[in-house]
This record gives structure tokens, sequence and C-alpha cells, in this order.
């Protein structure tokens, strides 16, 4: 609910101050003459401004990042992380890995079973050594999406996620020198009282007593109905340090009691994760009233929008909105940034994390807009405005009072012609300035130095995919280096890790998860992708070693990996167990469940893959290899030509069959997951060919540097 204090001045407005009904509502006063007057009264400045930022996370959203060669893998970072460069955020929330998917892929975990620990797996770690070099001052998050089966035997809520989570960060101390300044129960899960009482307890006990716990990270409504059980409920009060939610600013707003009685608790309120799925400067201005919305009329302290760095493929969920840069072809380097990168450049070149929110100039504006004013307790604020809703210019008349700086503001601005430029400083006159605000711009004024918009004039035109590609891993002598992790794959669901080969003999690739993990998105069959979606006639190839009761497949013309939730691909696979047994699978989708309700004969439609809008898999054809017996190579193929799809093993074409409902798209490599079991098969020598040009020797990738020396 908006409050507004509106109050008649006179135009002098010499002894006027505003202050807000209640923390996180800013007061405003009524215009005379077409001008809105405003004081920014020091004595009003109350709370803690806590960061504006991103989330890295939530999905593999930028499992490609780490296959950029130098200095575009270091200039990406600059853009996003580096202070008063690009957007220069003062937040970073990370998703702890899972093994489960997430929503457009999964991560490994440290800990895939119970007993394992392993903090060389993946590249959230580098990420966020490498955010914190950049910006010592950033404030580090984090919190699960999904875990591995293990942990509570498949029940999140459970003594073993609390200590799974403390590893996890003795690891972040012990290995990368790194401390996480709070820390979430579990994204979007609901809540569950014992176990945040059993988490800040775990933490103390282990010398993570200065980590602040935040709950209950949900975006439904009711998201905030545990904050009336805080106010009965001692133990539940003193474990949950901030009260948090998601999509205040774009969503359900915190309602007026609950932030009465987080302000009654001492608790501040943060967003965890808010979205802003818009395109150009839409994108930018909307972020700008995300992130003021979100503390005028929700008393929200610190925002963290998802997600930062677009480093995936773009055939994947949400990878063009809402990243603030696209980092697609680390074979060629390319990369985008997009104009949503400067909305958060005029708060985050501005501001940082520890200082106050002036609270009477925090406000809604008269023709249209919102205005925040934060400051440091050096004197320097800083104005933050946005007019998306303006409907013609405005003038702001504005004052300061108490212990502010009285020296000239630079002043940047944004539209949808340019975006984040400087403009003539403004001059005070007796602690007051004037200013016209045209609509649909983005302002910031600030007593801070030091500002620039940074850019690199070396970004490298795009290139396909390598093609033919071969990779036999064994170039990564020590894949810890890597995070265990193959250049230009992406996992979807589940872990495919480089590893020593089963035969003693160099390195290959291996899914490494035995059982279902506790994914936070539906699971499927466990898979990884890589290529190019255009890609329509080739062959793809790989050596792969089946253990016992394993299944593994070879994927091909996938040109969908399903949306946030989906999961399921739209494609092709051939699929061989242990014992010889083949198919070449047509899959199409997550199954539409409302169709299948009371109607047998769509339900058998959609199963058999015949009604392919409605998803589902269909067998297009099957046989019996002889010969085949685990625990010993087989080479597996399968070959695309127009609608002719032909599978070989060990070299001899043994099915084919004809269709056209996926005439282009990307390979990969699949582990079947079966009830309570998912096969952990070894893949190598993997190759990405033309019809007729298979490659032979690993395909040449840019100077790539390791992520851990």
């Amino acid at each position: 609910m908006q409050r507004k204090l509106r109050l008649f001045i006179s135009t002098a407005i010499l002894s006027v101050s505003i202050y807000p009904a209640i923390a996180g509502n800013g007061g405003k006063s009524k215009p005379q003459s077409g001008k809105q007057a405003i004081v920014i009264d020091t004595r009003t400045a109350t709370n803690r401004f806590d960061g504006i930022g991103v989330v890295n996370g939530g999905g593999a959203t930028s499992v490609l990042l780490k296959d950029y060669p130098e200095p575009q893998r270091s200039q990406i970072l600059d853009m996003v992380y580096k202070p008063k460069w690009g957007a220069s955020v003062s937040a970073l929330l990370v998703e702890i890995p899972g093994d489960g998917n997430s929503t457009q892929g999964s991560m490994p975990s440290h800990s895939h079973y119970r007993g394992d620990c392993d903090f060389s797996r993946g590249y959230t770690w580098w990420i966020l050594q490498e955010a914190k070099r950049r910006n010592p001052h950033i404030t580090l998050d984090a919190t699960a999406w999904s875990a591995p089966h293990w942990i509570g035997n498949g029940n999140f809520w459970s003594q073993d996620a609390a200590d799974y989570y403390v590893s996890w960060l003795q690891g972040l101390r012990q290995v990368y020198g790194l401390e996480l300044d709070a820390i979430g129960c579990r994204n979007e899960r609901g809540d569950n009282y014992p176990f945040v009482k059993a988490l800040r307890r775990t933490l103390n006990d282990n010398g993570f007593s200065n980590v602040k716990v935040h709950a209950f990270d949900n975006w439904y409504d009711g998201k905030l109905n545990f904050v009336k059980d805080m106010m009965k409920d001692s133990a539940l009060a003193n474990s949950i340090d901030i009260i948090s939610g998601h999509t205040f600013g774009m969503g359900i707003p915190v309602k007026p009691e609950e932030l009465a009685m987080a302000k009654q608790l001492g608790k501040p309120i943060w967003n965890t994760e808010d979205h802003v799925y818009l395109k150009g400067f839409d994108c930018l201005i909307t972020i700008v009233r995300c992130f003021n919305r979100n503390y005028i009329d929700n008393g929200v302290t610190k925002v963290v929008n998802w997600y930062d760095i677009g480093g995936l493929y773009p055939m994947e969920p949400y990878s063009a909105d809402p990243p603030m840069l696209l980092a697609y072809e680390p074979w060629s380097g390319n990369y985008h940034v997009r104009r949503s990168l400067w909305g958060y450049a005029h708060y985050g070149q501005f501001t940082e994390a520890g200082w106050k929110y002036v609270d009477s100039g925090c406000c809604h504006l008269d023709g249209g807009g919102t205005m925040v004013t934060l400051m440091n307790d050096k004197g320097d604020y800083s104005v933050i405005i946005e007019t998306k809703d303006a409907k013609e210019p405005q003038q702001l008349s504005m004052k300061l009072h108490g212990k502010l700086s009285h020296n000239a503001l630079c002043q940047w601005v944004s539209d949808s012609l340019s975006q984040f430029v400087r403009k003539d400083d403004i001059k005070l006159s007796s602690g007051k300035f004037t200013v016209t605000l045209q609509p649909r711009t983005v302002y910031t004024f600030s007593t801070t130095r030091g500002q620039q918009k940074g850019e690199f004039a070396d970004i490298p035109k795009p290139k396909p995919f390598p093609m033919p590609y071969f990779d036999n891993f064994d170039e990564h002598a020590d894949p810890a280096k890597w995070g265990c992790l193959p250049h230009y794959f992406a996992d979807i669901i589940g872990a495919f890790e480089i590893v020593p080969s089963p035969d003693g003999n160099g390195h290959s690739l291996r899914q490494v998860v035995g059982s279902p993990a506790n994914s936070w998105a539906p699971d499927w069959n466990y898979y990884t992708i890589i290529g190019d979606s255009a890609w329509r006639d080739y062959e793809v190839s790989a050596d792969v070693w089946l253990n016992p009761g394993d299944k593994a497949a070879l994927m091909g013309r996938l040109f969908d990996v399903g949306f946030g939730w989906g999961v399921i691909p739209k494609g092709y696979y051939l699929e061989m167990d242990d014992q010889g047994n083949c198919a070449i699978v047509e899959t199409c989708g997550k199954v539409d469940k409302d169709k299948l309700e009371g109607d047998a004969e769509q339900q058998a439609l959609i199963k058999s893959g015949r009604d392919k809008g409605r998803g589902g898999e269909q067998e297009l054809d099957c046989c019996h290899v002889s010969g085949i017996t685990p625990c010993k190579w087989h080479k597996l193929a399968i070959r695309f030509e127009g609608k002719k799809i032909t599978a070989f093993v060990d070299g001899m074409p043994v099915l084919t069959a004809e269709d056209t409902y996926a005439e282009h798209g990307m390979a990969g490599l699949m582990a079947v997951k079966d009830a309570d079991k998912v096969s952990t098969p070894y893949f190598d020598n993997v190759s990405i060919s033309r019809i007729g040009n298979n490659a032979t020797s690993p395909t040449a990738t840019p100077d790539i540097k390791p992520l851990y020396r």
C-alpha cells in the first residue's frame, strides 16, 4: 500500500521537513505553480541501505563465461562488478550448486553423496572470487535451489541441509579466503521453522555466527505470513536476521502490517530476487523503478535482480531477458552489453552498501515517476530518479537540511536515445537546487565523483560454433583447475565432469550423479548440450562406457530444452543400455498434464509422441546389438541427413528412421534416469561433424585460462 504525505508549503521551503509515516515510505510536498518541493532532511536517514545487485545462478546462468579467452572474460566481469565502470553492483547472491535443474540448467555440488567433499567443482567459487577481487566491499549472499538426494534422504528441511551449508561455507573460507555475509534457507520452497532454527544453531556452532540468515525467499501471496509467528516465537525471531521474499517491486508487495511488524522486530526486509523481463531502454528504466519502489512502497533495503551474465546458449530459457550482458560465444570472444546494464549503474556507481536512505527524499513524484535519496556518513549523497510514467516535463525544487555536502552535483542521464551520459554539473545556491525532468528518463544527481561509462573497443565479431568439433578431454591434465568442467558443454540436469577414464587411459567425461537430485525444477533424464541450434545435417559420435545397469544416449537436433520448469527437450536421441538394446527416440518436450486427465485416447497419443504439440516421446526404431557388455568402450553415432536418421554402434549401422519433427538443433549427451537410479556412464572422443568430415584431433580453443590456480 502506497503512503504519501502531502504538505502545502511556501515556495521558499526554508523550514519544512517531510517525514514518512513508516520506514521506507517517503514523504512529499504538493507542488505550487507546477513545481514539486522536497526537503532532503538528514534527520530522516534512519534505514541502512544494504545494496542493489544481482543473482548468479538459479540455473547455470553463466556456464559459458568460464570458457571465454582473455581479455574478453575479464572485460565481461569488469562490466558487471568493477566499481565505477559498468553496473558496479554492490551485492551478489549466488546459488549453492546442487546437481539438479534450477531453471536453465544445473551446477555440480561440492558433495554429490554423503561423505563426498570437493571444493574444486564448478565455476561458482570463481565468480565469487572475481567479484570480490574487483570490489572488496561487495556483499556476498547465497542459498540453494537444488540439492543432492542424500540430504535428508530426499527431504531438504533436515539437519543434513544445515550441515551441507556449513561445509560449503568452510570451503569458501578455507580454500578461497572468502566470507559470506548472509545465507538463505532455500529458494522458493515454502518455509520450515525447525529448519531455520537448526540452521542458525549449526552456523553458530561452527564458527559462522557472523553469517546472517534470511528467510524464507518465496514469491507468492502470503510469502511473509511467517512474520506474525516471529512476533510470538522468540526462537524463530532470533534465528531469522532478515525478512526476505521475492518480487516485491514487480509483483506482490509487502503489506503495511508486515512492514510494521518487521520494524517492531528490528529486522530489515530484503528482496532476494526481483525480475524485469523487458527489452531495450524499457528494461533500463524499469530496473531503476523497481529499485526505487522496493524501498518507497515496501521498505526493502536490499534488492538483487535475477540475473547478471547470460553466459549460456541462446536456446536456453531466459537467455536474452533479463541478464544485463549476453555472453553466448566463448569460441569467438563476442559478447553484447544490453542497455539494461546502465540502469544498475545509475545506482551502483553512486552508492555503496552501508549508506542510508534519506526518507524525506524517497517518494513518488507528482508528475509521474519516483525518486530515492541515499547518503553516506561523510555527507555525500545521491538522488536517483526515474520518470517512466510521466507524460510531460516536471520541475523539482530541492533543499538540503542537515549535514550534507553543498558541493556541485554531477548529473548522469539515460533516455531511449542515449544511456548513462554525463551532463553539466548542478550548482547549489544556499543549499537549494532546481531541476527539470523529462518524461521516460533516468537521472542520478550526486556529490560523489569518479564515475565513467566503461566500455571496450576490441569486442570480437561473432563466429559460428567450430565445426567439426572434437574433444577427448585429455587436454585437462588437472581437471580441478577447470572446475572439473569441459569447454562449451552446458549441463541441463545432473553433473557431467572430467574424471580419470575407467580404463586408466587419460580423462573422459562422466555424468557423476547416481541418485535423482532434490531438484528445484522437475526432473528428467540427465543431459548436457553443446553446439549450434541452427545445425541441420550432421553426425554426433562418442565412445561410451556403460557401468552395469547403465543407459546412455547421444542427442541431436535439439531445438528446445524446455522453458523454466520444462527441462524436457525437443529433438532426438540414440539410447543404448549395457546389454545392447538400442532405440532412436523422438522427444517432444514436457507433457501437457492438463490434457491427460480423463481422456484415454488423448493420453495414448501424447505418450506415444504422435500428439507432438503436447509433448511426450515416441520410439522411432529399436533393435538389439549383440556383443555389447558393460565396462567396455563402444562407439555410438547418430547421423541426420534431411528426414533420415541413422544410428551406428561400433561403426555399423543398426537403426534407421525417417521423421520431420526436428529439422535443426544442437547436440548433447545423456544419462538415463530410471526411478531412483541415474546412470553414470563415461563419454570420450566426442565428435560433431558434417557428414563425411569427422574430426580426430581436439578442436583448437582460444587461450582460455584455468579458473583456479
